[in-house]
């Protein structure tokens, strides 16, 4: 057997191996405010619940573990002493994902991801729309656990008020697992499914995805793409060229936009995101 001090490895290595071995991990999706009201949405696996009365979840932003910067959510917090705590299912896992994106600040990962704000009614940060529960909380406690990368820091958030999907309830209105479906994270860029097991969503770690909110009105409201296809599209790096987009519209074989939407879906379950963005653009081109 492996033994290892954690003194004596690189933090990124001794980071990949708890990750790898304390799984799966819950997702606490935290939307946030800052001192001067701008919204601020982004996930973390390092989550629980731990206690019910009084109801308290803990989650923890760690520093960053390249240059030992905090996360808007932990500043953010630190100000305002507030937060929603969004659960995760699978129907919005690559939003999720978008969302993780270091965008810069003020930049409000609600419009990036394609995430629908809804008004909280206890506590000023949003809730997600789209989260089959919602916690609002107020900030008890923020506990640092250290000053150097990699350091977490316990927010001890206390629920004040919970939304529950109507629809995710069984018969004696408990919360049907099955109908939840919610995702929980392992190591690298694996991630667990309540109804199916193991996949994986590529983590956008070093990147920076176009965003949801750059995609035409044509496909953010399709009725096809779902928000997973979204979030797929979304997290490409670029658009493509006005010249790549004029010559498919020319050659590509013809289509109703339902025709083409559903082909770009199975191009984006092959895992070709560009070429399913491409398609889309190039459709709704000839569209003009």
């Amino acid at each position: 057997m492996l033994s290892i001090n954690p003194q004596d490895i690189p933090i990124q290595q001794l980071h990949g191996y708890l990750l790898g071995a304390v799984a799966p991990r819950p997702i606490c999706f935290a939307s946030t405010v800052d001192g001067e009201g701008n919204v601020n949405l982004s996930p973390f696996s390092f989550f629980n619940v731990f206690s019910a009365n009084p109801p308290i979840m803990i989650f923890s932003p760690a520093r960053r573990v390249w240059d030992n910067s905090t996360k808007h959510t932990l500043e953010n917090i630190l100000k305002t002493k507030e937060v929603v705590i969004n659960i995760v299912s699978h129907a919005m896992v690559h939003q999720v994902s978008l969302s993780s994106t270091e965008y810069a600040k003020g930049i409000n990962e609600f419009t990036k991801a394609g995430f629908t704000e809804l008004a909280s009614e206890k506590v000023k940060p949003p809730r997600v729309a789209e989260a089959p529960v919602q916690f609002e909380c107020k900030v008890n406690d923020v506990i640092a656990l250290g000053e150097e990368g990699g350091a977490g820091n316990l927010i001890i958030a206390e629920v004040v008020q919970m939304h529950i999907d109507e629809t995710i309830l069984d018969n004696d209105g408990k919360i049907d697992p099955i109908k939840i479906d919610t995702v929980s994270r392992l190591g690298g860029n694996w991630y667990s499914r309540a109804k199916a097991g193991l996949f994986e969503v590529e983590k956008p770690i070093r990147t920076l995805g176009i965003g949801v909110d750059v995609l035409p009105e044509s496909i953010r409201s399709s009725k096809i793409l779902t928000g997973n296809d979204l979030g797929m599209l979304g997290n490409v790096e670029k658009l493509p060229t006005v010249e790549e987009i004029l010559e498919l519209k020319i050659t590509s074989e013809k289509g109703n936009s339902e025709e083409i939407h559903k082909k770009a879906q199975r191009i984006l379950a092959d895992g070709n995101p560009e070429e399913a963005l491409l398609l889309l653009l190039a459709k709704d081109s000839s569209e003009k």
